[in-house]
């Protein structure tokens, strides 16, 4: 039964029944709602920030073993794109080099796949992102490796069309090793045997016993089989390509002007003859009119032994030339 309230009332000098008008009522109930709200809402933060529930635990470690897998995955990525630029260096510098072919343009190999800077995307990426990211970068290195295979199918076509320039390259001694002394004078400013002054040395000096034999150290035509000043008897071959040999100072010249010769056919014989100041002979390469050190093309006839030997002779010679 409902209790009923009562008040005095002091202007009729009475009891009254209490009565509490609606308005009041709803401003109550409002109240008590309110607060009610507010309650639950700061219990539900309270429970949400300091007490984790069970499955968050479980995404937090799950999210920590996926990000240690981004970071491995991300670093092989990374050591995948390294070699393959290692092998596009190569393939620009080295074997297209040889053949002298032009270089394969960045924006050529990038056609398939854009490239972009790595940054550190983990904290703000789900499962999804990372994995997609993940998936961009070994396609990217996919479609290099692609382009690349392609590049190496195009330098073995030049390899194949091109055996009649790899055998016209000067690519040996003109000296053998067994009769080679020591290599006198190398590539570079060295002082001029007769004028005693700084010239530049454009070749090697081999030194050896006079009548040692002196091989063309690449296909060609002799243009040259002859005597002038300061290079005594000397021969010079055109292998094409840009390429050509000078060898001086020969006690006698075997080839003939215009003759045809190929690689290791003795042309001459080791002399003293011309602006020299013992028996030797005075090689030089060049290409296209260039001067460059012989010492880089006797990759046909040495391995890496006797080519180590050969790079130290030729460093340790002496700072006088003979010719």
């Amino acid at each position: 039964m409902k209790k009923i309230k009562y008040f005095y009332n002091t202007n009729t000098l009475r009891y009254e029944k209490l009565v509490t008008p609606l308005r009041v009522l709803l401003l109550r109930v409002f109240g008590f709602f309110s607060v009610l709200l507010v309650s639950s809402a700061l219990v539900i933060w309270i429970y949400t920030k300091f007490i984790p529930r069970p499955s968050d635990k479980e995404s937090n470690l799950r999210l920590e073993l996926m990000k240690d897998n981004y970071a491995v995955l991300n670093e092989k990525v990374k050591v995948l794109q390294e070699q393959m630029a290692g092998l596009e260096k190569r393939d620009n510098e080295v074997y297209r080099s040889i053949f002298e072919a032009k270089p394969l343009p960045d924006s050529a190999r990038a056609k398939l796949t854009e490239k972009k800077k790595e940054v550190d995307k983990v904290n703000v990426m789900n499962d999804d992102l990372l994995g997609k990211d993940i998936a961009v970068s070994l396609n990217n290195i996919s479609a290099r490796i692609v382009y690349q295979i392609n590049s190496y199918k195009q330098i073995e076509k030049l390899i194949n069309n091109q055996e009649n320039k790899l055998a016209s390259i000067p690519a040996i001694q003109p000296v053998s090793n067994k009769d080679l002394t020591r290599i006198a004078s190398g590539f570079g400013y060295r002082i001029h045997p007769i004028y005693g002054i700084p010239k530049m040395h454009e070749g090697l000096d081999f030194t050896a016993s006079q009548g040692t034999p002196i091989y063309a150290t690449g296909d060609g035509r002799v243009t040259t089989a002859g005597n002038a000043v300061g290079k005594g008897n000397h021969v010079i071959i055109n292998h094409g390509y840009g390429y050509e040999s000078v060898y001086m100072h020969m006690v006698r010249i075997k080839a003939k002007d215009g003759e045809s010769v190929k690689r290791g056919q003795i042309i001459g014989w080791v002399g003293n003859s011309g602006l020299s100041s013992g028996p030797h002979c005075h090689y030089e390469v060049h290409i296209f009119g260039r001067p460059v050190d012989p010492v880089y093309f006797f990759f046909n006839d040495l391995n890496a032994e006797q080519y180590d030997r050969l790079l130290k002779l030729a460093a340790t010679g002496s700072a006088k030339s003979f010719d």
